[in-house]
């Protein structure tokens, strides 16, 4: 698996994007990790895994402590290969914005002539 790859398939879980977030204020421990989640540490240690298998955390041991750190380099590569999908987005949406404007101006010449059109004959029937 390449590692854009692995990285979204980290980001698809809800619990890992909660503890990236966590991670992003300041390294931790797996206690402190899983204190607000209603799951084992074993768990969490299982999510921490494919974090870091991804490349979006390390983990180091101090005495006998391992504590996990964001490795944020991963995220802004991921950014990046979203911010072209942004830019497509975008374009699209002028491109939307442009025929509404479009489309709305034709009915608005449409209606302005038939109004025309309708007081020229009743000028045209009131002779």
């Amino acid at each position: 698996m390449d590692q854009l790859s692995a990285v979204f398939g980290a980001l698809a879980d809800p619990t890992r994007r909660a503890l990236l977030q966590r991670l992003a204020e300041s390294d931790a421990t797996v206690t402190e990790l899983a204190e607000p989640f209603a799951m084992s540490q074993p768990a969490i240690s299982k999510h921490l895994k494919v974090l870091e298998q991804a490349g979006l955390i390390s983990r180091s041991k101090v005495a006998t402590a391992r504590y996990s750190h964001l490795e944020a380099e991963r995220l802004r590569e991921a950014s990046e290969y979203m911010e072209r999908y942004k830019r497509f987005w975008a374009r699209s949406f002028d491109r939307l914005d442009q025929a509404i404007a479009a489309f709305t101006a034709m009915q608005q010449k449409t209606t302005a002539d038939e109004s025309a059109t309708e007081n020229s004959s009743k000028e045209t029937t009131d002779d």
